[in-house]
């Protein structure tokens, strides 16, 4: 395991401060705010504390409210909604500085055989091998970065990207809005599946509302120029391992008054569909 997937599963084991009550700090990535994925990824760990072992997640919605500090440490107060014979919901409040920055409310159910079936088809896309990751993306125009963007994006992740599309975000090209992303934990982990699900909900955020900025010749190094996320929900199908590739097929159906809207699809190598998200997030330009 790479030292920095250790991190990020440490970032994860949040302080027990009272039944419920937990504490969980922040990972500085160069942003000036707190990493929407991190507070997603603490909430679920959070909330998963106070479920049943055989229990998983099999969705959440959540809601951001303000930046998080990433100065400040997170308190995550978990509220049980209901323990039913097969489901459990949490909610889940995450607050700094005396207020509510975040709100999740997780549903969990216990495996059961039943009806299945599959629309969806995962896409006949290259294959992760021979594809540059970000960090690989990032060192090859370095000379282009300040120093604290060479500190965020030029070294080792915890979860390798490596995106098939590849839209320069100093000169971006207008394109569709589709992206593919390979993802996958640096490292072997542990066989517990609550894991793999809040590390799925840390990355699913990485890379998502900036595929509604491919039409728009913008990115997220655009002079005054917004992005932030308002609200993200997951679905959990079928088990799946974060230290296998999983490929993440993301789309914007549409963006209008001043919002995006995006929504992913996660396969596994074998074609299964193990998760799907949908996103909305601020996408405008400023005053300032």
């Amino acid at each position: 395991m790479s030292k920095q997937l250790q991190e990020l599963l440490n970032l994860h084991q949040l302080e027990r401060l009272e039944v419920g009550l937990f504490r969980g700090e922040c990972e500085h990535l160069g942003l000036p705010q707190v990493y929407g994925g991190q507070v997603i990824g603490q909430a679920l760990s959070a909330a998963g504390y106070t479920v049943e072992s055989d229990r998983t997640v099999h969705s959440f919605h959540s809601y951001f409210l303000h930046p998080g500090d990433i100065n400040q440490p997170i308190i995550y107060d978990v509220e049980k909604l209901r323990d039913g014979k097969s489901l459990s919901t949490r909610r889940v409040k995450a607050i700094q500085h005396g207020r509510p920055i975040f709100y999740l409310t997780a549903s969990y159910q216990g495996q059961f055989e039943g009806l299945e079936h599959q629309e969806s088809q995962m896409p006949d896309i290259q294959g992760p091998e021979g594809i540059p990751s970000e960090t690989e993306l990032a060192q090859s125009m370095k000379e282009a970065l300040s120093p604290a963007m060479q500190r965020a994006f030029c070294h080792e992740k915890p979860i390798e990207v490596r995106p098939v599309v590849v839209n320069n975000p100093f000169k971006p090209d207008a394109l569709p809005a589709k992206q593919y992303l390979w993802i996958k934990a640096n490292g072997a982990l542990p066989d517990d599946p609550i894991l793999h699900q809040y590390l799925l909900g840390y990355a699913s955020d990485w890379g998502f509302l900036v595929t509604a900025l491919f039409p728009h010749q913008v990115s997220l190094f655009t002079p005054k120029f917004q992005v932030a996320t308002i609200d993200h929900s997951m679905w959990f199908h079928r088990p799946f391992k974060m230290d296998e590739w999983l490929l993440y097929v993301i789309d914007s159906p549409t963006s209008s008054n001043g919002r995006g809207l995006v929504r992913g699809e996660i396969f596994d190598r074998q074609g299964n569909l193990v998760a799907s998200a949908v996103q909305e997030g601020v996408m405008r330009f400023t005053q300032k």
